[in-house]
């Protein structure tokens, strides 16, 4: 916790604020730039004494439901309500959640990348968008329910989706996707979505169950991939998650690693096309 950088931001942050802003009126002997300390103090529901203490970087640690009801008081946009918590000593919440909706940048950047496979993929694992060498190279979704377009999902209902990796690399694969779900549920504090989808997995058997009780917890940020095409055969890729401005979603590019023969074979498929690509498997 810093406290003297605290205190400094929210006087700042204070000062900074009209009192019409926030309901009040400014009243004709008003001296103090922006609000009251004790107005702050009301607005936030807390009292003016710690309120005050706060300011003069001679407070105990905030709790994280205090520092909530401060950003809301002091109006505060969300990197500067994530900027308090952190001078705080506490970490941010989760920052917004987009959803199933696909900013059109993101998409017209998917678009752009020519040269390399790329996904826009859900936190929970849902696929959102692929360009055109993705689906060369994992083949189209358009035909799968959208409740079955999750990775998640297919990875241990459908055996199809495993015949387009070695045998060898399924339980490794397995495990990265479990734990990868275990970081995201929570996150999203097992919701109601997230709590949805890891029932429905545990109906898919006992390899689901099983990799979920090991508590495995590892946030998909960049790993080694094996694909088998059935006409380009073996590519190897390195995939990297890029962030996006939403909390769930990420875009995962598929780049070849230095030295791989994964270039020739993406050259290949932009010239095959999704045609011979594996039958709607991500």
């Amino acid at each position: 916790m810093d406290r003297r950088e605290l205190a400094d931001f929210l006087r700042r942050s204070r000062e900074r604020l009209r009192p019409q802003e926030v309901g009040l009126a400014a009243g004709p002997r008003r001296r103090t730039p922006g609000l009251r300390r004790e107005e702050v103090s009301q607005l936030a529901g807390m009292s003016a004494d710690y309120y005050m203490r706060l300011e003069q970087a001679r407070s105990p640690q905030p709790s994280a439901q205090l520092l909530g009801a401060l950003a809301r008081a002091l109006r505060l946009t969300l990197d500067e309500r994530d900027h308090l918590y952190l001078l705080a000593g506490h970490r941010p919440p989760a920052g917004p959640f987009a959803g199933e909706y696909v900013r059109p940048g993101l998409l017209y950047l998917l678009d752009r990348l020519h040269e390399t496979p790329a996904q826009i993929i859900g936190d929970l694992g849902d696929l959102l968008a692929q360009n055109a060498l993705a689906e060369a190279l994992f083949g189209c979704v358009c035909t799968v329910d959208e409740g079955d377009r999750n990775i998640v999902w297919r990875w241990f209902a459908d055996p199809f989706v495993r015949s387009a990796y070695p045998e060898e690399e399924h339980e490794r694969v397995g495990r990265l996707h479990v734990a990868h779900l275990r970081a995201a549920v929570a996150r999203r504090g097992n919701d109601a979505a997230a709590s949805a989808l890891v029932e429905r997995l545990h109906g898919t058997g006992e390899e689901f169950t099983r990799l979920w009780e090991r508590h495995e917890v590892a946030v998909h940020r960049s790993s080694r991939m094996k694909v088998v095409h059935p006409e380009v055969g073996l590519i190897e890729f390195d995939t990297e998650a890029l962030l996006t401005p939403a909390e769930d979603q990420r875009v995962f590019v598929f780049t070849p690693p230095p030295g791989s023969g994964a270039i020739e074979a993406l050259e290949l498929l932009r010239v095959i096309g999704p045609e011979t690509a594996h039958r709607s498997h991500v």
